[in-house]
């Protein structure tokens, strides 16, 4: 099960396989003559320029190639962590708790975040500051000030604090709907609570997927649509920036896998826009919600319960809430207990995408389309969005 990446054991740095390194540098003279030989070859095909260039190469050439590369490489990096280290904070947190003597006990936490405003507005992952009564925030120069708690995201693992300091360099958000599976990422934290801005590099090796995230305390939260990174997410890494070569937040470090190595996830910075976006016009995170309960099918659910549909968000109520809830936008587009929702806008609902993450991108007074089935038969409603209260799907 992947855990808050501020409360387990570190993830192993990447390292490059030796084996992979002495294939690429120490090719052997014949082994050279016969690359070259299938160069020339397809060289004819396309163009004598191709030709003569390729018959040039001697292994002192090639390792001189590879060393220019990997000193480009290393620059980019470099320069990349030089430009975004300055918006990464490191944050520590208090609270305290009675033992199980009665006596009051203080506790300590620390996590990351990234300033994306100039005058002092930090985002990180809500479990950083769930539970805390204060916070300090040291900036990358080793200045520290007290912080206040702004608001918390109900629906993700997105929390704000404030300092009060201006001319603060804030982070580049990139689009994050752009990332592609493999491409080269970077993510800095403060590791472990104690290294500050500490970087590590890796790869995306997957999109979309959904986990549930616990804190070790018995504490859970489902999350969907992350980013999947091989980069070394460590304790106390949870909130800083995973960012693109061009120096671009893609997403927010959140949870590693605590039984596997190099599994690490963040959420897409494109699911925290909106979000950010409020906080900076109303001081506050107004999100848009259908006003529903529901569960996210599985193949295993539905054949269980003889569902016609084997992926979407079923509406289904409890003792204390119901499906549709009163008044509510669903309940104003005639939406139903029992209706299996399977798409919002262009996105399909599925355990990839959930319901709740596909309302993400939408504001307050959107209008949106939404797919479901009623039994056998397939319906649309045009439902027109509103603010959520804070503790409402």
């Amino acid at each position: 099960m992947p855990i808050k990446s501020d409360d387990h054991s570190s993830v192993s740095p990447i390292i490059t396989p030796s084996r992979a390194k002495s294939q690429r540098v120490a090719l052997s003279p014949k082994k050279i003559l016969i690359l070259t030989v299938l160069a020339s070859f397809v060289s004819g095909v396309l163009g004598a320029a191709v030709f003569t260039r390729t018959l040039s190469l001697s292994p002192q050439s090639i390792i001189n190639q590879n060393r220019q590369v990997t000193l480009q490489e290393n620059s980019a990096t470099i320069d990349l962590v030089k430009n975004v280290g300055p918006s990464v904070v490191s944050i520590t947190t208090s609270s305290t708790s009675q033992s199980i003597f009665g006596l009051n006990q203080q506790q300590s936490g620390a996590g990351t975040g990234m300033i994306v405003t100039s005058d002092g507005l930090i985002l990180t992952n809500k479990h950083v500051v769930e539970g805390a009564t204060g916070f300090t925030v040291t900036l990358s120069d080793g200045k520290q000030y007290p912080a206040k708690l702004v608001t918390t995201d109900p629906s993700n693992d997105v929390a704000f604090l404030r300092i009060e300091a201006n001319d603060l360099k804030a982070v580049d958000l990139a689009d994050s709907d752009q990332v592609v599976v493999g491409q080269r990422v970077v993510a800095i934290g403060n590791a472990l609570g104690e290294f500050a801005n500490t970087v590590t590099e890796g790869v995306i090796s997957g999109k979309s997927r959904p986990i549930e995230a616990s804190d070790g305390q018995g504490s859970t939260e489902q999350l969907s649509n992350l980013f999947q990174t091989d980069a070394a997410i460590n304790p106390g890494n949870s909130g800083g920036p995973l960012v693109n070569i061009e120096g671009q937040v893609i997403g927010m470090n959140t949870a590693v896998a605590g039984s596997a190595q190099n599994i690490g996830f963040a959420i897409p910075i494109n699911e925290v826009k909106a979000a950010i976006a409020s906080v900076k016009d109303k001081g506050t995170i107004e999100r848009a919600y259908l006003g529903v309960q529901f569960v996210m099918l599985t193949d295993a659910f539905a054949t269980r319960n003889n569902l016609p549909i084997k992926e979407g968000a079923l509406l289904r109520g409890d003792s204390q809430t119901l499906a549709v809830l009163s008044n509510s936008p669903a309940a104003k587009a005639g939406l139903q207990e029992g209706d299996i929702i399977t798409r919002v806008g262009d996105a399909d609902i599925n355990t990839k995408k959930t319901l709740q993450s596909a309302l993400t991108g939408y504001k307050p007074g959107d209008t949106v389309k939404v797919t479901y089935y009623r039994g056998n038969d397939k319906k649309t409603a045009d439902v027109k969005l509103e603010a959520a209260p804070q503790a409402t799907n």
